[in-house]
C-alpha cells in the first residue's frame, strides 16, 4: 500500500481571548463551528460533502463540549449530517493529536479530505460534583474546577507525579538553572514580538474573529509590559524562592482553530495551492512531574523520521506553557537558532486555550512556510501528565 502525501490547504483560528474575556460568552461548540464554517467558505470550490471526517481535539469534555464537539462542530457548521466527527483528547496536545491523526487517515487511503482543528473554553468549563459513595450522604459534598489541572486524583498515583503544573514548571527551572530574571526576559519577548506581528498584519491571513464578540485581537498581549512590571509579580507556585509567576507562564484562555488537509485529488478539488505538507509526526512520554520537557525526546524522533536537523528549519512554534519550560526545552536543544522560535510570539502572550493550542501552532507553521515560499517548520507542545507532541511541516 502507498503512502498518500498530505497537504494542509489553509488554516484559521479566532482571536484568543483571556479567562473570563471577550470569547466568554460564547460556547464552545459555538466556537469550533465558527472556524469550521470559515474553514469551509474560504475554499468555495470545495463541495462541504467531500470532507470525510472532521477530528477536534479538546482537552476538557466537562460541558458544553460533551458529546463529541467535532461532531457538533461540524452540525452547527451546517456541514452536511453526512459529514462524521471525532474528538481526541491528549490534553495540551489535543489540537495537534487531531491534525496528525486526519493525516494519518488521509496518509492511508481512509480520507481524502478532512478538517483537524481543537477548542477550548477554559471560561466555560463547569465544576463537577462526584456522585456519592452511598446514597442520601449527610455531609457537604465538594466541587471540583475542570478548567486546569489535576481534579479527582487516583490516589494510587505516587505523589511526584501529581504536582501541580506550575510547580513541573519550577522543577524544571532547578534542573536547568533558569532564573526568575531569565523566564521574565522570555516572557516580555514573547509578547513583543506578538504584538509586532499584529502591529504588521501578519496574523491578517489565519485570524477570523467570532461575529457579535468584541475582539479582533489576541486578548492576553499585554503591549505596555515591561521588565519592572513582571519583577513586580510574586511567585504563583512556590512561596520560598519560587520563580514562577503569572507574568511568565501562559494564561488561561479560550479559542479555536482548524486546518484543511487533502490528498493529490482533494487538493485539485480545492483549486488552491498548498500552505505546506506535512512530514513526520512523533509523541513521546516523560515522567509526569517533568511534562515541560516532554517536547526535547519527541522533536529529535521527528526530525529523525522526516530526515531533517535543527539546521534545516526555518521556523519553529513551541507552545510556551511557561518561560521555564520553554527555556528547559531550549537549554536541551544547543544546535537549534533560538532566533527562529515563535518569531511570532507564543502562548504567555497568545495564550493557551488548551484543546486549541496545537492546532493553532501546525496552522501557524504552515503560514510562515507559505509566507517564505519554502523551508522545513516544526510544532511541538508539552502535555500534562508528561508527554510531548511534534510534527513536521515542508513546503
Amino acid at each position: 500500500m502507498s503512502i498518500r502525501d498530505v497537504y494542509i490547504v489553509d488554516a484559521v483560528r479566532t482571536p484568543i481571548g483571556k479567562f473570563g474575556g471577550a470569547l466568554a460568552p460564547v460556547r464552545p461548540d459555538d466556537l469550533a463551528a465558527h472556524v469550521v464554517r470559515a474553514l469551509v467558505d474560504r475554499s468555495p470550490a470545495l463541495d462541504p460533502a467531500r470532507v470525510d471526517d472532521v477530528y477536534f481535539g479538546d482537552a476538557n469534555g466537562a460541558g458544553e463540549d460533551n458529546r463529541d464537539v467535532a461532531r457538533m462542530a461540524a452540525l452547527l457548521a451546517g456541514l452536511p449530517v453526512t459529514v462524521p466527527g471525532v474528538t481526541v483528547n491528549r490534553l495540551c496536545g489535543s489540537g495537534l493529536e487531531a491534525v496528525i491523526q486526519a493525516a494519518r487517515a488521509i496518509a492511508l487511503g481512509d480520507a481524502s479530505v478532512a478538517i483537524a482543528g481543537g477548542v477550548e473554553s477554559m471560561s466555560r468549563a463547569p465544576w463537577v460534583l462526584q456522585k456519592p459513595e452511598r446514597a442520601f450522604p449527610a455531609g457537604h459534598q465538594q466541587l471540583h474546577s475542570t478548567t486546569l489541572g489535576w481534579r479527582m486524583t487516583n490516589p494510587r498515583m505516587p505523589a511526584a507525579w501529581t504536582v501541580s503544573l506550575g510547580e513541573g514548571a519550577e522543577l524544571i527551572a532547578d534542573r536547568h538553572g533558569l532564573t526568575r530574571e531569565r523566564q521574565d526576559a522570555f516572557a516580555l519577548a514573547s509578547h513583543r514580538k506578538a504584538a509586532e506581528a499584529w502591529a504588521k498584519g501578519l496574523y491578517d491571513d489565519e485570524v477570523v474573529p467570532y461575529p457579535g464578540a468584541d475582539l479582533t485581537r489576541d486578548e492576553s498581549i499585554r503591549d505596555n509590559t515591561s521588565t519592572e512590571a513582571l519583577a513586580r509579580l510574586k511567585p504563583s507556585f512556590r512561596t520560598e524562592g519560587g520563580t514562577v509567576t503569572a507574568g511568565n507562564s501562559s494564561p488561561l484562555n479560550d479559542g479555536a482553530a482548524a486546518l484543511l488537509l487533502v490528498d493529490e485529488e482533494g487538493l485539485r478539488e480545492t483549486g488552491r495551492e498548498p500552505l505546506a505538507r506535512i512530514r513526520a509526526s512523533a509523541v513521546t512520554g516523560i515522567e509526569p512531574q517533568l511534562f515541560g520537557l516532554g517536547p526535547v525526546e519527541a522533536v529529535r524522533r521527528a526530525l529523525e523520521k522526516a530526515g531533517r536537523s535543527f539546521a534545516d528549519l526555518r521556523t519553529f512554534e513551541l507552545n510556551e506553557a511557561f518561560a521555564a519550560q520553554a527555556l528547559g526545552c531550549l537549554a536541551e536543544w544547543p544546535d537549534l537558532d533560538p532566533e527562529i522560535v515563535n518569531p511570532r510570539g507564543g502562548a504567555v502572550a497568545i495564550g493557551h486555550p488548551l484543546g486549541a493550542s496545537g492546532a493553532r501552532l501546525a496552522g501557524a507553521v504552515a503560514h510562515q512556510l507559505a509566507a517564505a515560499g519554502s523551508g522545513t517548520g516544526l510544532a511541538a507542545l508539552c502535555i500534562g501528565v508528561g508527554q510531548g507532541l511534534a510534527l513536521v511541516l515542508e513546503r
